[in-house]
């Protein structure tokens, strides 16, 4: 129970790496208030929570709207007492167009989400996180920070640009107690993957399996994780094992890269 007595907030909920994090949170003890734009989701994830024995709490939010963020924070802390710990998940994909074909109106909108949004999250959550004296953030960023393909560009800028803003808040936010780590998966197997591979398999002429162990095998390990596994770095960075923990990324990736 590495996390008993603690609330925690995940945005972004759907069915892969928020669903994940938010049920390993429960399993360690921790009561979980869920984020996200469908209601009917996040009730569904709930009822998951409540079955652990954990208490859960859905908010509707549109995290590119801040003053949204900062009511839909201000609710968990007056539903369930307090937060000690702020997942900022939620994130848009990008338009998938190179640069000289890219509207910089789409750009703005991924930054709007991957940055601000998750900026608004964080300064609306910073003086419940203080009031605990242990408080933790933690941002899922992703290894195109690292592993730069085309047609990401906007993708790429949003994350870059929350990557290097976690080493400001951790900088900034350490008077205050509060840890500020990154998470950067690689592939994250699971739905969306499958269909991509499937995707991938159909316009190249080959199986499924055949992409699957093309992409895997660039990786240390020879697979890739689930966001089940992926989750558990999220609950080191929530727990007192990361306490002397800040400003800092964890590639969680099988290997897929190094950092430096």
């Amino acid at each position: 129970m590495l996390l008993e007595g603690k609330v925690a907030i995940v945005s972004g909920i759907g069915p892969g790496m928020g669903r994940d994090i938010s049920l390993a949170f429960a399993r360690e003890g921790a009561d979980v208030a869920l984020g996200g734009r469908t209601l009917a989701k996040l009730e569904a994830l709930a009822a998951e929570v409540e079955a652990l024995g954990r208490r859960a709490y859905p908010v509707v939010c549109d995290i590119a709207d801040e003053a949204a963020c900062t009511a839909a924070v201000d609710q968990v802390a007056s539903e369930l007492g307090r937060i000690d710990i702020l997942v900022n998940n939620a994130y848009d994909g990008g338009d998938g167009k190179t640069f000289m074909d890219a509207d910089f109106d789409d750009w703005r909108r991924t930054m709007e989400v991957n940055l601000f949004g998750s900026l608004a999250m964080t300064r609306a959550s910073v003086p419940h996180l203080e009031a605990t004296g242990d408080g933790r953030v933690i941002m899922i960023n992703s290894m195109s920070v690292q592993r730069i393909q085309p047609k990401w560009g906007s993708y790429v800028a949003s994350k870059n640009a929350l990557a290097g803003v976690t080493k400001t808040l951790a900088m900034e936010l350490g008077s205050k107690g509060i840890r500020v780590n990154g998470i950067h998966p690689g592939y994250i197997y699971g739905d969306s993957v499958e269909w991509y591979f499937n995707h991938l398999a159909e316009k190249r002429g080959i199986s499924f399996q055949e992409v699957y162990d093309e992409v895997a095998s660039e990786t240390c390990l020879g697979y890739l994780p689930h966001s089940e596994e992926i989750a558990g770095t999220a609950v080191y960075f929530a727990s007192a094992l990361a306490k002397p923990v800040t400003g800092q990324m964890i590639g969680v990736n099988a290997g897929h890269w190094f950092n430096g």
